[in-house]
């Protein structure tokens, strides 16, 4: 058996026939029919006024985080459970970000900590514009809470939707919280662009500012004219193409996704000191979109994940620790942090296992195979 990947990009013959239609077009630089197409089926998917596809989820964070008042001075509490994207972000402003832990049952930010380091922060006289949870793993943060709290304090909410197109809270879908939100196409993604991002806002004036910086803050004249300083964002019209292909079959993908989580979790009841990180989809007011199944090992021990993901390798399968926490990493160190000791207790005990769509139930099962035999030792 061939290596089984954490989460390998499937494409079909529906991306291909959009490639090569794109190749074909002529348009091969950055923009084109595509990407406009590609612009208006997330937007009309996530249920928000207009999207702009950009060159990678991290630029998205960007501008919305600059539309937000973001810059020098100010502090932006995040999510610390997270891919150091979401971080790099803040600091590209000139901002400080402040790390916010995570609640035990889905690893998603705590509420209520967030809240109060905004609360804090504001005492101490520092300016906090705004806030980015993290939908990890494609689990929506429970904004239902969120939203209503940091409205009445004035702040904008960022959403980091990267790993969560397809999800839902409330009816409502991932992309659709907050001010603006980010999304992610890299290749690992529940659907791909092979590198790419999507800044996603019903406010048409933040995205028209956001296309004008994004295509380095060209003035409308017949030369090239400049007045603020812009970014080289924008994404291609070839990787638009494929992504209008995978969104064609997102659906598929996540349904696929969900199946997979099933077959792990049904192994893997017995097992009273193993759970699924987050629910499955059981509760109607959630549907989180199975981007990769994470287990959580109650067991006590340092290297609890350490020897399940090592075992897991010798047998050629992609295992890996769950984000470790930003505020355990050295580059970050310096900024401030409001911490419980969930997402450290998550990184310890938490392994994420191969959940591609286009694994087979037989690859799953040797995945299991090894995974219990290891548990078992």
């Amino acid at each position: 058996m061939s290596r089984i990947y954490l989460s390998k990009a499937e494409v079909t013959e529906v991306e291909e026939a959009y490639v090569l239609d794109a190749l074909r077009s002529g348009w091969i630089a950055p923009l084109g029919p595509h990407v406009d197409a590609f612009e208006a089926s997330v937007a009309e998917r996530v249920g928000v006024a207009g999207a702009l596809a950009l060159s990678s989820g991290t630029a998205a964070l960007h501008l919305a985080l600059l539309d937000a008042g973001v810059g020098p001075g100010t502090h932006v509490p995040v999510s610390s459970l997270t891919f150091a994207a979401t971080i790099n972000a803040i600091l590209y402003t000139g901002a400080e970000p402040v790390l916010v832990d995570s609640q035990l049952s889905d690893g998603n930010v705590d509420v209520d900590l967030m809240v109060h380091a905004v609360d804090t922060l504001r005492e101490e006289g520092k300016t906090v514009p705004a806030v980015v949870p993290v939908d990890l793993f494609g689990r929506c943060v429970d904004y239902s809470r969120l939203l209503p709290l940091l409205e009445e304090r004035g702040v904008v909410v960022v959403e980091d939707a990267a790993e969560a197109l397809g999800a839902s809270h409330a009816g409502r879908a991932a992309g659709a919280f907050g001010r603006s939100a980010a999304l992610s196409f890299n290749g690992n993604k529940i659907m791909t662009t092979s590198g790419g991002g999507m800044l996603l806002s019903d406010d048409l004036e933040l995205l028209a500012r956001a296309r004008y910086l994004s295509t380095q803050a060209r003035q409308p004249v017949p030369w090239y004219e400049h007045t603020d300083v812009g970014y080289n964002y924008r994404m291609s019209n070839i990787l638009a193409a494929l992504g209008r292909g995978q969104l064609d079959r997102l659906d598929d993908m996540i349904g696929r996704r969900r199946e997979i989580r099933d077959l792990y979790a049904k192994a893997l009841a017995p097992y009273g000191d193993i759970r699924l990180l987050g629910r499955s989809g059981e509760d109607t007011d959630e549907f989180d979109n199975c981007w990769l199944t994470t287990i959580v090992i109650d067991r006590d021990g340092p290297g609890v994940a350490d020897e399940v993901i090592s075992a897991l390798g010798g047998q050629d399968i992609e295992a890996r620790h769950v984000w470790k926490p930003m505020h355990l990493q050295p580059v970050y160190a310096q900024y401030r942090s409001f911490v419980t000791g969930t997402s450290d207790d998550l990184f310890r005990t938490g392994v994420t296992l191969p959940s591609g769509a286009g694994l087979r139930d037989e690859e799953i099962a040797f995945v299991v195979a090894a995974l219990t035999a290891q548990l078992e030792r």
